[in-house]
């Protein structure tokens, strides 16, 4: 991953360069072994950056040595009870089973959990957590977003939509200029799950409360009932149909990187992607102004919100043996100073109430929605793996009947939660 072109050298190298104090920590004189703690990494595009901050924090200190893993395969690690002794990883349903089970220790005494802001309660509420517990503290978080072609949108003096009606409107003014209104790229399932489906739900349900009262209902669910996907998702889904209709017309051959190519060479007005997309599309045009704007899905602009996934998050295993060690290098990560600093780095918003605003003018129309807590998480991060849910959007995304899918969906639930 690139660092964009607003992240400073002396902002990185100010981070990298911070000394901590190792409190609590036993003493070690020269000729006592130093503790080696297992640190797990794995979102591919930062893996460089966190094994630079681990040489920093081996070098800062005489008592641990904290060694880099990449390993993805967390199911295994747990079943062979050799998890690694701290982990930073996507937080999604996935990681929230071991939670769950109470695989993961308590981290509600170390202050850095009372700084957290206040939409990250929401955000941690999307998933069950052991009682008593609060297994993770999150790290960075992603707003995700349309993205727009500012220059597209200037030339032909086009509003930002505030209302689907307006949304729909916009898109016909684009087809009659002859723009590609919204690139797609539907051979990846996932992008058209993140992307349009994530949108289109997120922008009409109250995704927490919709998830919250799903666990409520555990194996009494319902398919088909009034609390059901069906219920719920079948307008938002119909309209998300109706958007598709204005992507180009090769959208169902096209994949994410055709995408990010062809947004940077200005070949849509519109590209239903995050923050992550932003580094690829700079690499084929540097100087492509783009900006974001929530995805309107009803006619009330007060129902406009952002996305917002827990992007990395901290844990601990009950399992390991070097809990304390494992608290040190955790606070190191969480320094403001190292952890803004990664923030700015991957284009991802700050979690903690005394973090600065995004920095980046692509990720700051997004600022205002964060700060007003008007955000949703994104229904695929929430559904387990073992429920196809990105093959059911790209299938509705590409003409699918809506309510055959959520039928199908809504049955695999059920079968989920009476295994539950």
């Amino acid at each position: 991953m690139s660092i964009p072109r607003h992240f400073g050298r002396r902002t990185f190298l100010g981070a990298l360069a911070s000394t901590v104090a190792l409190a609590g920590l036993p003493g070690c004189s020269p000729a006592q072994a130093r503790s080696t703690i297992r640190f797990n990494q794995s979102k591919p595009e930062v893996v460089t950056h966190f094994r630079t901050l681990l040489e920093q924090f081996n070098t800062s200190q005489d008592s641990i040595t904290a060694v880099h893993e990449v390993t993805a395969g967390l199911s295994a690690a747990f079943a062979r009870q050799d998890p690694p002794d701290l982990g930073c990883l996507n937080y999604n349903f996935e990681m929230a089973r071991f939670q769950e089970r109470g695989a993961l220790s308590d981290l509600s005494d170390l202050p850095q959990v009372k700084m957290n802001a206040p939409f990250i309660a929401e955000l941690l509420a999307l998933y069950p957590d052991y009682p008593g517990r609060t297994s993770v503290l999150p790290y960075s978080m992603m707003g995700a977003a349309v993205l727009y072609n500012k220059e597209i949108f200037a030339q032909h003096n086009l509003p930002i939509p505030q209302r689907y009606s307006e949304l729909v409107e916009l898109c016909e003014q684009l087809k009659d200029l002859g723009i590609t209104p919204i690139y797609s790229t539907f051979k990846d399932a996932w992008t058209a799950s993140q992307g349009l489906a994530d949108y289109s739900l997120g922008g009409a349900v109250d995704i927490g409360a919709l998830f919250a009262a799903l666990r409520e209902a555990g194996a009494d669910f319902t398919p088909g009932s009034e609390l059901s996907f069906s219920a719920f998702f079948a307008e938002p889904l119909t309209r998300m149909q109706q958007l598709a209709r204005y992507s180009n017309e090769d959208a169902t051959s096209r994949g994410y990187g055709d995408g990010n190519l062809a947004f940077a060479q200005g070949k849509a007005a519109m590209y239903l992607q995050g923050p992550w997309a932003l580094p690829e599309i700079a690499k084929s045009n540097p100087d492509a102004s783009i900006g974001t704007f929530p995805l309107p899905m009803t006619e009330d602009p007060a129902d406009l919100k952002v996305r917002a996934n827990i992007d990395l998050a901290l844990w601990i295993p009950e399992q390991s043996e070097h809990q304390q060690e494992a608290r040190a290098l955790l606070e190191f990560l969480c320094q403001p100073e190292i952890q803004n600093a990664y923030n700015e780095l991957a284009l991802g918003f700050g979690v903690r109430s005394d973090s600065p605003p995004a920095t980046d003018e692509r990720l700051a129309q997004m600022q205002p929605y964060i700060d007003a807590g008007r955000i949703y998480q994104g229904v695929s991060t929430a559904i387990p793996r073992t429920i196809p849910f990105e093959n059911y959007m790209q299938s509705v995304a590409t003409g699918g009947n809506v309510h055959q899918t959520l039928a199908t969906l809504d049955a695999d639930w059920a079968r989920l939660a009476r295994r539950s």
